[in-house]
């Protein structure tokens, strides 16, 4: 499985680039990389980043400007493997184990989508999906429509016409799944899931985070 670190935001709240701020002393950046190669993972950059291509290959947008969903069509255009992981940089309290569990889910269930929810919401910059859902995500941003899940939907819908693969989105509450202790134990494990999902996205954020999980 290949991952993806969705990079390419602006970083308006935070008044700085949030890929090179640091956290426990390296740059997000770089536990975002760590985490995935931690995982046997091809981690990849996206965005129209050059700069960091020190820290792993960068795939720019095919669609400049049109957001998240606008690097989830790149990677999917260039992937090569049926599966693709997808983390945001700026979710730094995000346990490499539950990465790992969902990737198993994801092979598991062969869906078109695996979509983590955080107390009922979805979190779509940070899911699985099939490389067979591009075609119908690059219509949407043709068409001006950078809504990611109504994007990811419309997608499954139409790839199911045209090829072998489920069209089925695998929608799952994390709190539940993490109640029933299936991660192993690591560092930290103590945080509550919907912290897992926090942002860095303002330096509030920031200094929130790092109260919560000390070097």
């Amino acid at each position: 499985m290949n991952a993806f670190i969705l990079a390419g935001g602006k970083s308006t709240r935070m008044g700085r680039d949030k890929a090179l701020l640091e956290w426990q002393g390296r740059p997000l950046i770089e536990h975002a990389v760590t985490r995935l190669r931690a995982l046997g993972m091809n981690a990849q950059i996206l965005g129209s980043r050059p700069d960091l291509a020190c820290f792993a290959p960068v795939v720019p947008d095919n669609f400049p400007g049109q957001g998240p969903l606008a690097g989830i069509e790149a990677a999917l255009s260039v992937t090569d493997t049926g599966l693709n992981l997808f983390v945001p940089i700026d979710l730094p309290m995000l346990p490499a184990e539950f990465l790992r569990w969902m990737s198993v889910r994801a092979e598991t269930t062969q869906a078109a989508a695996t979509i983590p929810c955080i107390e009922g919401r979805p979190q779509p910059l940070c899911a699985i999906y099939h490389r067979g859902l591009c075609e119908g995500i690059r219509a949407s941003l043709q068409r001006g429509d950078g809504k990611v899940t109504r994007a990811i939907e419309l997608a499954a819908q139409a790839t199911g016409m045209r090829q072998a693969i489920s069209t089925h989105i695998d929608l799952f509450d994390v709190e539940a799944v993490a109640a029933t202790d299936v991660f192993t134990p690591v560092q930290h494990q103590v945080l509550l899931p919907h912290l897992w999902f926090e942002n860095v996205n303002a330096p509030d954020d920031l200094a929130r985070s790092l109260h919560r999980w000390p070097a």
